[in-house]
């Protein structure tokens, strides 16, 4: 079976200038480099100051058409958020369409201290807050659309986590990382999903959260999978992100969720994170296999 970030069409950066400089000759001269991949997109900086993400696999494409109309929703939030300035066209040999926005700036996240973990729940906690309290019918209305992949469906996930698990620990049999999650899915019991509904960004993991200079959470990008969907799809990320301490600060800024859901949330942190350092090792990506690595044992914790 294919890996599941294996790409359906690749871009290279003189196929991306083409492309730009015919649809949108108010940038050129344009001059693009490879900021990089994840599953679905191939992403690059433009003239310094903006992104354009060019869908990998058939699937993303509809995604960014979603991410396209309702990321408009997202201003004021209290995070910076890329929304989408240029949409391109079909061109030169490539199939799709492929969106361009102003350039979000961040780094990847590190491990932080105390101090940092505890503020940094605290902003993700306002703003998921103020992210699932978005009318579900307003963001209908502009275009989002329930979740049709079964990213909760413990029926589905639950065995390709298992086989996950499988693989890493056939890649790295000495982690004890890896040996602590085998002991997880051994014991992993089926669980309870209520119906709660809202606006989700629907991938949230430490590839897609920007730090500033001084370690403060400064913006969520990679909005593809942005759909109306059950909280903890979002608050997995509390779980890969934060030490328990600061799980309690943000829980106490965001409210209180049920054990099931908390647990649904865990589940579906340390199913992410897996993937992710399985996604590494295949790209020889050491930071974010130890950046994985650090989070999954974060989540099981």
């Amino acid at each position: 079976m294919a890996n599941p970030w294996a790409p359906d069409q690749t871009i290279t950066v003189d196929h991306a200038e083409k492309l730009i400089s015919k649809d949108f000759p108010e940038l050129h001269p344009v001059h693009a480099e490879l900021l990089g991949y994840g599953f679905d997109n191939t992403v690059f900086k433009v003239n310094g100051q903006y992104v354009f993400r060019f869908p990998r696999r058939e699937i993303a494409v509809d995604l960014l058409k979603t991410e396209e109309s309702v990321l408009p929703l997202l201003a004021g939030l209290g995070m910076a958020v890329p929304v989408p300035l240029f949409s391109g066209n079909p061109g030169c040999g490539y199939k799709w369409p492929y969106l361009g926005y102003r350039h979000v700036p961040g780094k990847t996240p590190v491990k932080w201290n105390g101090e940092q973990q505890n503020q940094n729940a605290q902003k993700l906690a306002y703003f998921l807050k103020a992210l699932h309290a978005i009318p579900v019918e307003t963001a209908e209305n502009s275009g989002a659309e329930p979740d049709t992949l079964g990213r909760l469906d413990m029926n589905k996930r639950t065995p390709m986590l298992r086989e996950t698990a499988a693989k890493l620990s056939d890649l790295l049999p000495e982690s004890p990382i890896v040996k602590q999650l085998k002991t997880y899915v051994e014991k992993q019991k089926p669980l309870k999903q209520d119906s709660s509904n809202c606006l989700v960004h629907g991938d949230l993991h430490i590839r897609n959260v920007l730090l500033d200079e001084e370690g403060s959470l400064s913006g969520i990008i990679d909005w593809g999978d942005l759909h109306i969907g059950h909280p903890a799809v979002d608050l997995s990320a509390v779980y890969g992100f934060f030490t328990p301490h600061a799980r309690k600060v943000f829980f106490e800024i965001y409210g209180n969720v049920s054990s099931a859901t908390a647990e649904l949330a865990r589940f579906k942190g340390i199913y992410t994170l897996s993937l992710l350092l399985l996604y590494g090792i295949d790209q020889k990506d050491n930071d974010l296999i130890s950046l994985s690595e650090q989070a999954l044992g974060t989540a099981m914790i």
